[in-house]
C-alpha cells in the first residue's frame, strides 16, 4: 500500500542518538511516518512508549516499531519486505546503528566485529533498501559516522581526540565514510542524496555505563544536539554543507575526510 507520508527509517533507535532523532522527528510534521528500528520488538516498544510520553502534546508524526538486526541479511530482508508491503517506498534512511568493541577482545576480533556492524551492516541496509529508496521522489540516506574516522584529523596533533586510540572504531568509521562517498557517486543518477554525518562526542549507551560516566566527566554533549542537526538535514536546511566535499558536522560546516 503506497503512503502519502514521508517514510523515515532510523536504525539503532532504541537509545542514544537514534532515540533522540526519532523523538525530534516525531514533533516535526504530521506528514512524517517514522520507523523506529530496534534489534528486538521489546526494546522498540519500550522506546516508542518513552517517546510518546516525552513528546506529549507536541507529537505530530506517526511512529511504528520495525525490528532489524543489521548484521543479519534475513532480518534486513524481512524489514525490506515489511516496508514494501505497508508503504511501497522509503524516503529517508538514517543509518545510525553502530558499536564500539571493548578492549577485552583481541585486536583482530575488535576490527572484525567493528566492520561487521559499522561498515558492512550499514551498507547492507542501504543496498537492500535501494529499490524502495528509488521509489521516493526525494530519497535521502544519512550515515551517522564520526570525526574519529577522519584520516586528516587523526594525524592532526591539535585535534581533541588525537591521543585517543580506538583503532578498530576509527578504521570502521573511515571505511563507512568511503561507503558514503562511493554511494553518493553510484546513486547520483538515481537522485539519491547520500550524507556522512558527524554527531560529535555524545553521551550514549555506545560504550556502556563505564564509558558514559567517563563521557560526562569529559564534557560530552547531549545526544539531542545531533538529533536536532539530523532533523535539519532531513528538512533541507543543511544542503549547502552536503554539497561540499566532507563529513557534515553537527555544529555546521564540514570536516575533512
Amino acid at each position: 500500500m503506497a503512503s502519502n507520508k514521508a517514510i523515515i527509517f532510523v536504525t539503532g533507535a532504541s537509545s542514544g542518538i537514534g532515540y533522540e532523532t526519532v523523538l525530534e522527528l516525531s514533533k516535526e510534521s504530521t506528514d512524517f511516518h517514522i520507523l523506529l528500528g530496534a534489534r528486538t520488538i521489546e526494546k522498540g516498544d519500550k522506546a516508542l512508549g518513552d517517546i510518546n510520553s516525552a513528546a506529549g502534546s507536541l507529537l505530530k508524526a506517526s511512529i511504528s516499531v520495525l525490528p532489524i538486526e543489521i548484521t543479519d541479511q534475513e532480518s534486513v530482508d524481512a524489514a525490506k519486505g515489511s516496508i514494501e508491503a505497508r508503504y511501497g517506498k522509503l524516503d529517508i534512511l538514517i543509518n545510525n546503528a553502530g558499536i564500539v568493541v571493548y578492549q577485552d577482545v583481541d585486536r583482530v576480533t575488535a576490527f572484525r566485529q567493528s566492520f561487521e556492524t559499522n561498515v558492512i551492516g550499514s551498507m547492507r541496509v542501504t543496498e537492500t533498501l535501494e529499490p524502495l529508496l528509488k521509489k521516493s521522489s526525494k530519497p535521502l540516506v544519512i550515515y551517522v559516522s564520526s570525526e574519529q574516522g577522519s584520516i586528516s584529523l587523526r594525524l592532526n596533533p591539535d585535534h581533541q581526540f588525537h591521543r585517543i586510540q580506538g583503532d578498530a572504531y576509527r578504521t570502521s568509521k573511515a571505511a563507512l565514510n568511503m561507503v558514503a562517498a562511493c554511494q553518493r557517486y553510484n546513486y547520483a543518477d538515481a537522485g539519491i542524496k547520500v550524507v556522512a554525518f558527524n554527531p560529535g562526542w555524545c553521551l550514549s549507551n555506545l560504550t556502556g555505563e563505564q564509558g558514559r560516566e567517563w563521557r560526562i566527566k569529559g564534557g560530552a554533549r547531549d545526544p539531542k544536539e545531533p538529533a536536532v542537526a539530523l532533523v535539519e538535514i532531513v528538512n533541507g536546511k543543511r544542503d549547502i554543507d552536503i554539497e561540499n566535499n566532507g563529513l557534515v558536522h553537527v555544529d555546521g560546516g564540514v570536516l575533512p575526510w
